[in-house]
This record gives structure tokens, sequence and C-alpha cells, in this order.
């Protein structure tokens, strides 16, 4: 892998359009799996000026089933939608949480895929669908991310709690960042340039409420980024288009799953294309992609690699991966092959297979955790002061001892 380069990483706030969209979807994903922990939910939703659309496929005991609605649980949905919106802290004119308009075209989940889902006889729970999914792992940061996005992420939601409590008054929902950093022998040396547009109150796009804008944005990219990145050759862009008074949905439309970048490695490691919001666990799209994270971070995390990316490939209705496919990116321990690292993983019985049942079983997936997971990205960080069950490290020993 090269060792001198420039590389970029970009992330969008909570109150990105389509974040806001991915944190409905996420929320609608928790109330059915706080009701049933086996639900099916594929749930789509559209963000537009004063405008939030649900649509997709779901089966949920007690809530939606033989195609009826439980008594209240339309309500719910509702109420459930509309304090997301609360939460993030849209109270405009083109889009606020109690007047905006609400529309639910979730329907039932086709029979033809519950057929290859389901569990029956002896046939074991199958692949939602078919697909590719990575996973990734580095060394750049304490939680084996790429810096670029790391920092990325941080600096949003530091301007984010800036804004809720007060701290920011001038800052609105709808924010973009964007880090590069240059490496030298694979290690960041430098941050050549940071790329910060937010959305604002009136008057702080000129004169001194301008400077105050800026001068903020400064000091919060000065303390996420460590001291030495940061030279007097680092150039900041902050709104460099100048106003920017409309956002969220009223200014871009927003659809759950166009992020999918920005909730996974910034762009430093391949994408299966599926997206992970408004999906339950029995979508690889979403558990695939946590268990090779899972896996990819157990390995950088034990030392048997310093940059890990795993893939793994369903069928749909099909209980068991295609193949399974470790690149290290020559990075490996001495003596260590990424087909060890294969062999490692298959003959793992710890991880109870790397099936749709197995994964969710080993990570716990059938819990309402997705909320907290839809902002911010998926991978690296906490929720609630514990990382999510994909970030811990507690197969690292496991992993060491059958290769070692």
């Amino acid at each position: 892998m090269r060792q001198n380069y420039l590389f970029t990483s970009e992330s969008v706030s909570e109150g990105h359009p389509d974040k806001v969209s991915d944190q409905i979807s996420d929320a609608v994903v928790d109330l059915f799996l706080s009701k049933d922990p086996e639900a099916r939910i594929a749930c789509e939703t559209l963000t537009t000026t004063q405008k939030v659309v649900l649509a997709g496929e779901i089966r949920c005991k007690g809530v939606f089933e033989n195609g009826d609605w439980a008594p209240g649980a339309l309500e719910e949905i509702e109420k459930t939608v509309r304090q997301v919106v609360k939460d993030i802290g849209y109270e405009q004119e083109g889009f606020h949480w109690e007047t905006l308009d609400f529309q639910n075209l979730l329907h039932a989940q086709s029979a033809h895929i519950a057929q290859g889902v389901d569990a029956s006889g002896n046939k074991d729970e199958g692949a939602g669908d078919q697909g590719i999914m990575f996973g990734f792992a580095c060394d750049e940061t304490p939680d084996l991310m790429p810096a670029t996005l790391d920092y990325s992420h941080k600096i949003l939601q530091r301007m984010a709690n800036d804004r809720k409590s007060g701290k920011a008054p001038f800052l609105e929902p709808d924010t973009k960042s964007q880090v590069t950093l240059r490496f030298e022998n694979g290690k960041a040396v430098e941050c050549p340039a940071v790329v910060v547009s937010t959305q604002h109150i009136p008057g702080y796009d000129q004169g001194e409420k301008e400077a105050e804008l800026k001068s903020y944005v400064k000091a919060v990219i000065s303390d996420v980024l460590p001291g030495d990145l940061i030279t007097d050759k680092t150039v900041y862009h902050i709104n460099p288009t100048g106003t920017f008074e409309i956002g969220g949905p009223d200014g871009d439309a927003g659809l759950t799953g166009r992020k999918i970048i920005v909730d996974t490695y910034g762009g430093a490691a391949p994408h299966g294309g599926g997206a992970f919001s408004g999906k339950d666990p029995t979508k690889v799209d979403r558990s695939a992609a946590y268990i090779t994270r899972y896996l990819a971070k157990n390995i950088v995390a034990a030392g048997l690699a310093k940059r890990c990316t795993i893939q793994l490939s369903y069928a749909i209705g099909v209980a068991e991966p295609l193949s399974i496919y470790v690149d290290t990116h020559g990075t490996a321990a001495d003596g260590v092959t990424d087909e060890a690292i294969e062999a490692a993983i298959r003959g793992m019985e710890k991880l109870g297979g790397l099936t749709p049942r197995g994964i969710r079983m080993h990570l716990g997936l059938n819990k309402p955790i997705y909320a907290k997971s839809a902002a911010y990205g998926h991978f690296g960080r906490k929720a609630d002061g514990d990382f999510f069950p994909w970030e811990r490290t507690d197969l690292a020993e496991d992993l060491k001892a059958s290769i070692g």
C-alpha cells in the first residue's frame, strides 16, 4: 500500500436531510423491535419541505399482522417520527416537527421474501437478500478507524452538542465537514485543509457575526484534531459559498441510505452498496456489515495486522455465506497470512457461524439499538457511554490463539 499521500473524508450532521431520513427509519426499526424482536422491517423515509413520507415492508407481532394495524399503532409511529425531528432541533418554517405533514405508506412484507428468510423445518433462517458486505479497521485512531473520517465526525458532533446546549446558538442543524490529511510513511503528519459548511441563523454571513461563527468553527477544529496536524499551512474553508440559512429537508430532499460512505469508512475501504438504516438485522446488508467490522477490528486489536478489509457474500434465502475474503494490505504481523486469518474465522466456534441467525445471536442485534447509530457513523464510536456490540474487541485473544 502507498505510504505517502493525501486522503480526504467527509461527514454530515444529524440535521442533514439524508441523515434526518436515516434517523427516522431507524427509530421505526427500534419501535418495532421493541414490540417484537423478530419483526421484519424495511423502512424508507423521504423528507422534504414540511413533509415526511414512510414507505416499505413490515411484519411485526402486535403492531402489523395479516395486513392490519393494531389499535394505536399508527399514532405511535407518527409520534416517534415527530420526536426524532424534534430531538434533532428542527423548528423552522420550512421544516418543523410539530406542523410537518406526515404520510405513512408502510405495507406488509412480501410473502415471497418471507419464505426465503424465515426458518422452517430443517431450513435455517436465510439471508434477506443477495449481496456483498465489507468491514474494515486500521490503526490510525484509538477506535481503529480512518483518521480523516473520525475527525470529520467529531467536528460535527461537537458542533451539534454546542448548538443544543446553547453554547453556539447561531448554529442550525444542517452541517457538513471534510478533513484532508497528508500521510508520510503511512502516518498522518499534517492537515492541509478542512471544510465546514454550517446552516446558521440570519445575520451570521457577514461582518462581526460571520467572524464570530468562523472563529468558533476554527476553535472546534483545533480542539478535535491533534495539535501537531494543524499548521500555518492549514487552509480553512468555512461556509465557502457565503450564506447558509435555508437547509435541512427544506433546502434539499432527504432519502434513507444516501450517505453510506459517511456511515462506514469515509472512502478508505470498499462498500458493498447496501445501506444500513431502516433495516432489521435479518437483512445482511446491515448485520453482515456489522460482523465484518467486528472481525476486522478484532484482527487489528489483536496485533495481527495494522489494516484489514473483510468481505462476505450471501444469496437470498441461503444461510451460509458464499465467500469470505481477508486482505491485510501487506500489514500483517510476521508469520501471519491472510489465508490463515480466513481459516481462523471459518473455524471460530465462538462466532456461532456467519449465518444471519448466528450473527444476530453473537452480536445481540435483535434489540432497539439502531436509532443511535444513524448519525455520525455506525463504526468507531459509543452510544450512551458504551460501544455498539460490533465495536467490541472480545474476539482478539481467540484469534491470536487460533493463528498463533
